[in-house]
């Protein structure tokens, strides 16, 4: 058993996927990063709001801390109650969809040099004519005569 795992694990394709994995992950964090240090806090000067901490309360202990302190974070209104964390979801979404653009790109930049490749393949030599195959097939039967 141990024999066929090493050979599982070991086999081109699951090292291909583990290092996929890796380098994706590590992309995530990039794009988290970006979204989140570069982008939300534009959109959060646009328009006037810190998208992290929006929500709605759902808990009377939640909208009575509010009312007292307006500015109340989102973690300390968790800690109360529930909350809609409306504006974490929409960091999540615009993460996701800058994620889905950049792989979009990746893939159409691998199909395009793939599609340049398979172009760029020269093209099988053309088919001799009759008379050079005749003429051939004449000298071998001569050959196996002789």
């Amino acid at each position: 058993m141990l024999k066929e795992f090493k050979e599982f694990a070991l086999r081109g394709n699951v090292m291909d996927l583990a290092v996929g994995v890796i380098i994706g992950a590590a992309f995530g964090t990039i794009v988290n990063s970006v979204v989140n240090d570069l982008i939300m806090p534009l959109v959060g000067i646009v328009f006037k709001a810190d998208f992290s901490n929006l929500y709605i309360a759902l808990s009377e202990k939640v909208i009575a801390a509010k009312a007292a302190e307006p500015q109340l974070s989102l973690a300390k209104a968790k800690e109360l109650g529930p909350v809609f964390a409306w504006g974490n979801f929409l960091t999540v979404a615009i993460n996701f969809m800058i994620l889905a653009f950049i792989i979009f790109l990746m893939v159409k930049g691998m199909n395009a040099i793939k599609r340049k490749d398979a172009t760029t393949t020269p093209a099988p030599p053309p088919a001799p004519p009759a008379d050079v195959i005749l003429l051939t097939e004449i000298r071998d039967l001569l050959k196996t005569k002789a």
